[in-house]
Order: C-alpha cells, then structure tokens, then sequence
C-alpha cells in the first residue's frame, strides 16, 4: 500500500514538472516572438530597405500602419509572457488569443516579408499548442 502511494506521488510530480516546462516554453516563445515583433515594428515605422513592397495585394496598408500593428502586438505578447511566468490563468487565455492574432498579423504580412512572416506563425503556433495541451490542474507556478 505504502509503495502504491509513493508511486502516485512521483506521478503527480513528474505530470506537474511537464506542466511547469511546458508553460515555461510557452512563456519564452511568446517573449520571443513578442520582442522579434517588436524589432520588426520599428523596422517597418523606419521605413528600413528590409522590407519589400508590393503592389495589388488585397491587405495593402502604409508600411508604417503595419509597423505599428507589429509594435502593438509584440509589446502585448511580453506583457503576457510575464505573466505566463507567474501562471496567471488569464496570462493563458491572453497568450492564446495575442498568438492568434500574430498569426493572421503575420499571414496578412506574408507579402512584405515571407520567411520573416512563416517563422513568426510558427513560433505563435507553438505557443499555443503549449498554452492549449496543459490542463489547468496540472499547471503551478514554475518560478
């Protein structure tokens, strides 16, 4: 009996670690993809030659409106990121939604700079996936 129980308290454990490590991932891709947005924002309201401009695409906007649309979105995504840190349950449903509005940001930007645009949906595909597989009464507080 009594080894029945050390064996559910290490399962518990090892479910919480997983919990904790996940989050924790999602808290870093979200910083990151928030603070590469945030890069890219000030590229775009610069005017910097990096980006291409195009014309007759269908979402056409001034590429500084699109520079202030990536410094909006990427400043919320660190914001929330910080609290994904502290596991603020709101921080998860936040994260989920800012990642979800980086992906259409990024896939209505794929014209003005594709590989840019596809690792940034990637990133916030990621993010939420590992916001989304953990359940709520696995998650702690990881720091």
């Amino acid at each position: 009996m009594r080894m029945t129980a050390t064996h559910t308290a290490q399962r518990s454990t090892a479910k919480q670690g997983w919990a904790s490590g996940t989050m924790v991932f999602a808290a870093v891709m979200l910083m990151l993809a928030g603070v590469l947005d945030i890069f890219r924002g000030i590229m775009a309201i610069a005017e910097d030659d990096v980006f291409v401009t195009t014309r007759n695409y269908v979402f056409q906007f001034d590429l500084t409106s699109w520079g202030w649309i990536h410094l909006v979105l990427g400043a919320i995504g660190v914001l929330v990121s910080l609290g994904l840190f502290r596991a603020a349950t709101w921080a998860r449903v936040a994260g989920v939604a800012i990642a979800g509005l980086v992906i259409i940001e990024n896939f209505l930007d794929l014209p003005y700079y594709p590989v840019w645009s596809v690792v940034m949906i990637a990133f916030s595909g990621f993010v939420i996936w590992a916001l989304c597989v953990v359940r709520r009464d696995d998650s702690f507080a990881p720091f």
